[in-house]
């Protein structure tokens, strides 16, 4: 018989077979059955089972962890995160911690393979009784339903959730370790507070670590799962006792802790702090701001962007900032912008919000704050007769006399001024407040190093949280006459020196046939002194000089110059040599530091590297390589040196002569306030046209830094406003505490440089005499490149002689109408163009 024939006798065999069964009842009741059931697991796996996520997934789960920034001594000053969570390992919790846990969430977790069977049975009866009545069933999740739920499906409220939860518990079960199903589940639990974790939690309640907490505290973190805002401290109290109570004896009962360990216990106050902390010091608002966004353009913010996303990749970020001379940074400006805002009345509200009855958490979703002294933010509530009362974040209230809001507004004094929903400013006067102006003056000030480009401290105004603006690295602004010293250095490099002579006198160019003649003039129409030296000009900020140099030197070279050193991109117009274009105090400061650096180039870097969550370092911003740096011995061959950063801006000698030029302005010149520092400096102040704006720029061989200040919106700072006597003043309180402990170094000179001994008056050579300690000598000591010395002489009886004259009273009257210190700022005169 052929194989198609037995094939068929097979199937009539069968079909005759299966026909005689079915005709029993029996076995029409077994295949319905086992029907049924193929057609309620096909359903099953359809609807649940064939889109479950991976159970093996958690093995590598890698959970949302917060950006640590540290400073640049690795102490943390900031955390970028949405979920506050600290990752640890099992073994980092302590055994009555996990006990605490076990007793009052799942007690048979070690025993049961993924369900607690007896659980689940009182959970489903607990929902069938529960139907319609629009109440929540009890869970009756294990912990490793939990970790299912927390970590892979969500937390909807259905059948269908708990059957994938229960199926996954199983396959979590296999892949894991019990061990490791605790870890993850200690390390995600959302415990109230924005914390994630029991690590975060103990932060958030107890502002301890979990190896310091105590028992009575490990048993109150314990019953937070069930429900975070049914135990909050704050309002139930109470309850939250009488549940860590229940769970204390549940220790007992699982024989955790004896009765005497529960009594104790249960006899503790519940012991919460009111506020938590991040167990390190915030400073830095603006810098930390920039650091981040910064990251932010690199790695994005979430997962969904990258896998190193700032608020979940769990970096870690060492930045440049020196917590030190930031606080000093923030200091000396916000002390300098209240100088100048004292007697001007009261600047307005800092903002203003709606009053209801949710004014408090109105106010804090503003995220208005200060960290100024005991100044804190409030908002004016309601105002009746003499009094007013304040709200803050908090939601406490209380009462602002009129007497302590006195300050003159534009209409009358701030109280009358002032109106319910306006956000201000105001510090504690006994039971009550009174009220603090935050000036409506700005600025920005930056510290930098002058050989690597890392910035120690960064401020952008009077405080991030009033005003995100930075305006150390945003703000626009013209830099006035802190432009002059890369004037010079281009009338240097195209051949000049130092004891060059040219005349301080009206300077005039013919700009068009429409424009006409175009005449500059000195600050206050200073008459001319005359022929004297670049030194002096520069010295007295001479803008007379200055724009004579620019001429001489090609105005075309002097923008490439100021472009070069990455300060802005300007016309060839002489008006641009006296600080009409507009820079940031980032890119001055970085210009000047860039002169000390011996005109090498410097890239202004806040981030020094970043790591992952493991440690690798992902992103360095100095990425040489230092062959021979890690040898594990001593070879006993030359020490290995670094190759320098960066491309060669300006001819090394030539910045060192305009450093040393710049050290002249602090001796004698626009900036001599800051003498008494008593230590090498440099540095040069600026006012703009206006004056709108007032700079200082300069530093040691060690630190560099610059400052502005100016309205936001640029008007008139009125006409005694200058650079040295608003500007500087803030960069000597910053450098007096800031370079207090700082060892006292030279500028370094370039190799070629030749240090010449020269009368700074006229600039010739000198013999028979030395440089002394006046600052105001008639000898000093002057850099030139080689073969670039004075060739004339001077002897020491004429300088003798030429001060002997200068002694006669109205001679001395005459000299010093002649060197009347310039101010520093272009006259408006609308520039050449």
């Amino acid at each position: 018989m052929s194989f198609a024939a037995r094939m068929r006798q097979f199937t009539s065999d069968f079909a005759e077979r299966f026909k005689a069964l079915w005709q029993k009842r029996w076995f029409k009741l077994v295949a319905i059955i086992i029907g049924a059931m193929l057609f309620a697991w096909f359903l099953l796996w359809l609807l649940v089972i064939r889109n479950l996520p991976s159970a093996e997934a958690l093995v590598d789960y890698q959970p949302e962890l917060p950006t640590m920034v540290r400073g640049y001594d690795g102490e943390i000053t900031q955390s970028y995160a949405r979920e506050r969570r600290v990752q640890l390992q099992y073994i980092d919790y302590p055994d009555k911690l996990i006990e605490a846990y076990l007793s009052a969430e799942d007690k048979t977790f070690f025993d049961h393979g993924g369900l607690d069977y007896p659980g689940l049975a009182g959970a489903v009866f607990d929902y069938v009784t529960k139907i319609g009545s629009g109440q929540r069933a009890r869970g009756g999740s294990t912990i490793t339903q939990q970790v299912a739920k927390n970590l892979l499906i969500g937390d909807e409220y259905s059948i269908d959730r708990k059957l994938k939860e229960a199926l996954l518990a199983y396959r979590i079960e296999d892949a894991l370790t019990k061990e490791q199903i605790l870890e993850l589940y200690l390390n995600e639990i959302f415990l109230g507070r924005s914390a994630y974790g029991v690590q975060a939690a103990a932060r958030a309640y107890f502002d301890k670590d979990v190896g310091d907490l105590e028992l009575h505290e490990m048993a109150y973190l314990a019953i937070l799962p069930k429900g975070p805002s049914n135990y909050r401290p704050e309002n139930n109290e109470a309850r939250a006792i009488e549940r860590r109570n229940w769970a204390l004896g549940e220790m007992t009962d699982n024989g955790f802790i004896s009765a005497a360990q529960r009594d104790a216990a249960r006899g503790q106050p519940l012991g919460t702090v009111r506020s938590k902390s991040d167990g390190f010091t915030r400073v830095g608002g603006y810098f930390i701001e920039e650091v981040r966004r910064q990251l932010i353009e690199k790695y994005g913010e979430d997962s969904e962007d990258s896998e190193h996303g700032i608020y979940s990749g769990g970096l870690w970020v060492r930045t440049s900032l020196r917590p030190d001379i930031q606080v000093e940074t923030t200091k000396a400006l916000r002390d300098g912008l209240r100088r100048y805002a004292r007697g001007k009345g009261w600047s307005g509200p800092i903002n203003t919000i709606e009053i209801d009855e949710q004014w408090a958490s109105r106010l804090r979703s503003t995220f208005i704050g200060l960290d100024y002294s005991n100044w804190r933010v409030a908002v004016v509530v309601s105002k009746e007769g003499r009094t007013a009362t304040i709200g803050f974040t908090n939601g406490e209230t209380g009462t602002l006399p009129s007497y302590a809001a006195s300050l003159r507004g534009k209409k009358g004094t701030a109280f009358n001024m002032m109106k319910p929903g306006d956000i201000i400013a105001v510090a504690p006067d006994g039971n009550n407040w009174t009220l603090r102006n935050i000036p409506e003056i700005s600025g920005g000030m930056v510290a930098q190093n002058p050989y690597n480009g890392r910035i120690y401290a960064m401020q952008g105004g009077f405080d991030s949280r009033i005003s995100s603006f930075n305006r150390a690295t945003q703000a626009e602004r013209q830099p006035g006459s802190t432009i002059k010293p890369f004037v010079y250095a281009t009338a240097l490099d195209q051949g000049m020196t130092p004891a060059t002579k040219l005349v301080d006198d009206t300077f005039c160019v013919y700009q068009s046939a429409t424009l006409g003649r175009k005449c500059f003039r000195n600050f206050g129409n200073a008459r001319g002194a005359g022929s004297q030296t670049l030194r002096w000009g520069l010295e007295q900020s001479r803008n007379l000089m200055t724009v004579r140099a620019a001429n001489d030197a090609g105005m075309e070279n002097v923008v490439k110059t100021i472009a070069r050193m990455d300060i802005g991109e300007y016309e060839p117009y002489l008006a641009f040599a006296l600080g009409a274009g507009d820079t940031t105090v980032m890119k001055m400061t970085n210009a000047y530091s860039m002169l000390v650096n011996h005109g090498r180039e410097l890239k202004p870097s806040v981030i020094d590297y970043v790591q992952d969550r493991n440690g690798k370092v992902i992103f360095r911003t100095d990425s040489r390589d230092c062959a021979g740096c890690n040898m594990p011995k001593y070879d006993g061959k030359p020490m290995p040196r670094l190759n320098p950063v960066g491309k060669q801006l300006m001819n090394p000698m030539t910045a060192y002569q305009v450093v040393h030029m710049l050290e002249g302005v602090v001796l004698r010149g626009t900036a001599q306030n800051l003498r008494d520092l008593d230590r090498p400096m440099f540095g040069k102040t600026g006012t703009s046209s206006g004056p709108t704006n007032v700079w200082f720029v300069g530093g040691t061989p060690d630190v560099v830094a610059g400052v502005y200040m100016g309205y936001d919106q640029p008007r008139n700072m009125g006409s005694y406003a200058q650079g040295g006597s608003l500007a500087a003043p803030i960069f000597k309180q910053f450098a007096r505490a800031a370079f207090k402990d700082m060892q006292i170094t030279p500028f370094r000179a370039p190799r070629g440089i030749r240090m010449v001994r020269i009368d700074r008056k006229t600039g010739r050579r000198v013999y028979g005499a030395w440089p002394g300690d006046d600052p105001k000598a008639a000898v000093i000591w002057e850099a030139f490149k080689p073969e670039t010395e004075p060739r004339r002489t001077i002897r020491k009886e004429e300088i003798e002689q030429t001060a002997k004259k200068k002694a006669a009273p109205k001679a001395q009257r005459r000299v010093e109408r002649q060197q009347q210190s310039d101010s520093d700022f272009l006259q408006d005169q609308g520039g050449i163009y």
